[in-house]
């Protein structure tokens, strides 16, 4: 799936954000996993961050391989609000919304100020 993955990356690199979307004209955190999921890994995942959460089973950051996942807390927030798939050494690729689909480092200043929550899918 490595290759795949970074084919789809390499598709999907700079798709701006847009809420509720999930093609290559804009695409949200989730609506980029959906689409990841369904075409690199063939497999059909819940389509928001919530529900995601919940069908996850929580693993901590440190025990997440290529294809896991990585939800957000942001600083100030009760809850996770957004989420990624982890890669390796602590990348993790994502639609951010500032910056679309890009892949960025967990321990990067702004990053480091976060909550992540590592996630396992059945």
């Amino acid at each position: 799936a490595d290759v795949s993955l970074v084919r789809f990356m390499d598709a999907w690199w700079g798709v701006p954000h847009k809420i509720g979307g999930s093609d290559q004209q804009g695409t949200d955190c989730s609506g980029f996993l959906f689409r990841l999921y369904q075409e690199v890994y063939g497999r059909e995942i819940p389509r928001t961050t919530d529900a995601l959460f919940k069908a996850a089973t929580v693993c901590d950051t440190a025990d997440l391989v290529m294809g896991d996942l990585v939800f957000v807390v942001f600083q100030g927030r009760q809850k996770v609000s957004h989420v990624g798939v982890y890669l390796q050494n602590g990348r993790f690729v994502h639609a951010s919304t500032s910056k679309g689909v890009r892949i960025d480092y967990m321990r990067d200043t702004y990053y480091r100020k976060q909550k992540f929550i590592g996630g396992k899918l059945p």
